[in-house]
């Protein structure tokens, strides 16, 4: 498996582009409202906390989650651990936001240092220390490498993000560095919240907010990181971008007066009148690549009818071109 060797199509490219775009538009309304951007950066923690410990089997809900960090509370019939991989995670985000402000790059000792925060008051014989013995994972399509070798791949790792892969747009370089530490699988335990931390720093140093990979997600998520396990990260990709374009677009709906409304792909197709010539289903297919700008909430994909008029309009201009 090279894993250096990436290849975008065209498809990916016109995407990375377009959520340029959108960051690019929401620095040029900076500096941000303070009440605005404390309510998006505080509503993105809980869901980033939330929807992580969700992936690894944590029962607390949504609103269980907000309980917990903003109020204090205890949930009846949830573990003790639970509670604490809720409180952990909210450290270690607060963390991550600290170290994404800090102009140097990413270092050894912020891996280990987040992965200490994530298993803090739950595995403390672990947390920080990279495992000693190997390991297997349930449903993947690959063993980790031995023990011995855990030191210098993380080591390479590390070098290749900070060093060798400048050429890269970020989210490519941020999409590679999660699969291959999930490859590499340094820890006993808590290498997924870990690395969808560190993920996050990599593209916060670059001014991007966190890409939340959703709960309901999650066997999506799994595929595509089995997918890139035989160096095919397109579905990884795709994945990180949809993540990444709902968390610009929470910005810009909330900060930008004349930000189109997005609905959901349903609605947009049974209230308009206009004349699109495709059925939701079709336009459905065409959020899940990312061919249009669209975001999911649950399993609701919401999107714009800027977005579906833009696309009609190059579908057609392309057929003129081609005769």
């Amino acid at each position: 498996m090279d894993w250096k060797n990436i290849h975008i199509d065209a498809t990916t490219t016109l995407l990375l582009q377009r959520l340029d775009d959108k960051l690019q538009h929401i620095k040029q309304v900076r500096p941000l409202p303070a009440a605005a951007l404390a309510r998006i950066k505080e509503g993105l923690s809980l869901e980033w906390t939330y929807n992580s410990n969700s992936i690894e089997g944590n029962t607390l809900t949504l609103q269980e989650t907000k309980l917990v960090l903003q109020d204090g509370m205890t949930v009846k019939g949830k573990s003790l651990r639970e509670h604490f991989e809720t409180v952990n995670h909210h450290d270690a985000v607060a963390y991550i936001e600290s170290v994404a402000q800090a102009a140097k790059p990413i270092a050894e000792y912020d891996v280990l240092h987040t992965h200490a925060l994530v298993l803090d008051k739950i595995e403390k014989d672990f947390s920080g220390r990279f495992r000693n013995a190997g390991v297997r994972i349930t449903g993947a399509n690959f063993t980790p490498p031995n023990a011995r070798k855990v030191y210098d791949l993380v080591h390479e790792l590390m070098h290749w993000v900070n060093q060798e892969s400048g050429y890269l747009h970020c989210l490519v370089r941020a999409t590679v560095f999660h699969h291959r530490f999930v490859w590499i699988h340094p820890f006993f335990d808590g290498n997924g919240r870990t690395v969808r931390l560190l993920f996050n720093l990599l593209l916060m140093k670059e001014g991007y907010p966190p890409a939340i990979i959703l709960r309901n997600d999650r066997k999506k998520y799994y595929d595509a990181l089995n997918k890139a396990n035989a160096g095919d990260y397109s579905k990884l990709l795709l994945l990180t971008c949809q993540a990444m374009e709902r968390s610009l677009d929470i910005y810009l709906s909330n900060l930008d007066d004349d930000a189109e409304d997005y609905k959901p792909i349903t609605s947009i197709v049974e209230e308009s009148a206009m004349p699109y010539g495709y059925g939701k289903e079709y336009i459905s297919l065409l959020a899940r690549r990312g061919v249009i700008d669209a975001y999911k909430e649950g399993r609701v994909w919401y999107t714009t009818e800027k977005a579906i008029h833009a696309y009609v309009k190059g579908r057609r201009r392309k057929r003129r071109l081609n005769g």
